[in-house]
C-alpha cells in the first residue's frame, strides 16, 4: 500500500503561503512519500494552480488532487487546465474530480445539486478522450454538452482520474470509466464491505486494470495515554459529517461514527497496526493527514515533525 501525505497552505499566512506549499512539497518528496494530494477547499488555493506550483518544486513525487469539483467548471476548460498542469509535472499529475456538497455547490455557488452522478458523467465523457488520446479534437456530443474543441498542449497521456466516489453509484462510475477512488470518512469496513467490492467489480465488468483505492487517514504519532486527546483534536480540526448527507450515508456503512475514529495514532506498532487494517481492507494508498497535538505552537510543530519523521522511515509504502 502506497503512502501518501496531505497538503494544504496555512491559511492566514498570506505573505508565505506559496512558499509553504513547495517547501512541504520538496519535505514531502525527501521523506520519500510515494505522492501529494491537494485538496480544493473554498477558502484556500485553487487545487490545480497549487499543482502547477509542487510540480515545479518536485522532481518525481506524483501530485494528485482531491478534489476539484466539476460542476463550476466546462470539461473542456477542465481538461485544458489538467493538460497544462501535467505538460509542468511531467506526468506525475493524477487529477481528482468529485462533486462536492450541496452546501458548496448550491449554497455557495448557487447552482444546482439535484443530479450528481449525471453531471459527473457527462463531465467524464468530455474529460476522458480529452486526457486519454493526448494532442487532438475532442469530439463529442450528449445531452448536456456539445463539444468540438482542438487541444495540442501535450502529448503526455493518459492523465490518470479519480473520483471521490462514496456512494454506490459513483462507485460504479468509477470503476467503470476511470482510474479508481479518493476517499474520506470512510473506515476499513466501509472500505472492505461496500467501496472495494463495488467498484472493483464495475472496473472488472469493464475489461479495466485493478482500481486505486486511497483512503483518507489522520495520523499522530504519540503516547498511548494521549490518543484520546488526539482523537477530540482530529474530531475539532477536520470533522464535516455534520453538514454532509454524504458522510452520514458512509458512515452508516462502517464502524465510525466521526472522523476521529479513522485516527491512526499511538506508538509507531500501533500505527503501522491501523494502516494496514486499511491495506487489509482493500485500500491500494492511504492520503495522510498529520494531526499534531500540543499546548502550543512549538509543541503542536515538534509533534508533526515526530509525526512526520516516522512516516518517512516507513519509504512511502506499508507491506
Amino acid at each position: 500500500m502506497r503512502l501518501g501525505v496531505m497538503l494544504g497552505a496555512e491559511r492566514g499566512r498570506y505573505a508565505s503561503k506559496v512558499e509553504r506549499l513547495e517547501a512541504d512539497a520538496r519535505a514531502a518528496e525527501a521523506d520519500g512519500f510515494s505522492s501529494v494530494w491537494i485538496p480544493q477547499v473554498p477558502d484556500d488555493f485553487d487545487a490545480l494552480t497549487a499543482a502547477t506550483l509542487v510540480a515545479k518544486a518536485t522532481e518525481r513525487i506524483e501530485i494528485a488532487t482531491a478534489v476539484v469539483p466539476v460542476q463550476p467548471r466546462h470539461p473542456i476548460s477542465l481538461a485544458q487546465q489538467a493538460m497544462s498542469v501535467q505538460a509542468v509535472a511531467g506526468g506525475r499529475l493524477a487529477l481528482g474530480l468529485g462533486v462536492s456538497h450541496h452546501w458548496v455547490i448550491d449554497e455557495m455557488f448557487g447552482l444546482p445539486y439535484e443530479t450528481p452522478v449525471a453531471e459527473l458523467r457527462a463531465q467524464l465523457d468530455v474529460l476522458v478522450p480529452a486526457l486519454s488520446d493526448g494532442p487532438g479534437v475532442v469530439a463529442t456530443e450528449s445531452d448536456r454538452y456539445r463539444v468540438n474543441y482542438p487541444l495540442d498542449i501535450t502529448d503526455i497521456a493518459p492523465t490518470p482520474i479519480l473520483l471521490a466516489a462514496l456512494g454506490p453509484a459513483m462507485l460504479r462510475l468509477a470503476g467503470e470509466r476511470t482510474d479508481g477512488t479518493i476517499l474520506w470518512m470512510a473506515d476499513e469496513r466501509a472500505i472492505g464491505d461496500h467501496i472495494a467490492p463495488t467498484i472493483n467489480k464495475a472496473a472488472e465488468g469493464a475489461g479495466r486494470k485493478p482500481p486505486r483505492v486511497v483512503a483518507g487517514v489522520p495520523v499522530c504519532l504519540c503516547a498511548p495515554d494521549e490518543v484520546e486527546h488526539a482523537t477530540e483534536r482530529t474530531n475539532r480540526l477536520l470533522s464535516e459529517a455534520e453538514v454532509s448527507p454524504n458522510y452520514q450515508k458512509l458512515l452508516d456503512r462502517g464502524d465510525a461514527r466521526q472522523i476521529g475514529d479513522l485516527l491512526a495514532a499511538g506508538t509507531e506498532e500501533m500505527i503501522l497496526e491501523r494502516l494496514r487494517s486499511f491495506a487489509s481492507a482493500g485500500a491500494t494508498d492511504v492520503s495522510i493527514r498529520v494531526v499534531p497535538i500540543g499546548p502550543d505552537r512549538d509543541a503542536k510543530l515538534a509533534s508533526s515533525r515526530r509525526t512526520r519523521d516516522f512516516l518517512a522511515s516507513l519509504d512511502g509504502r506499508i507491506s
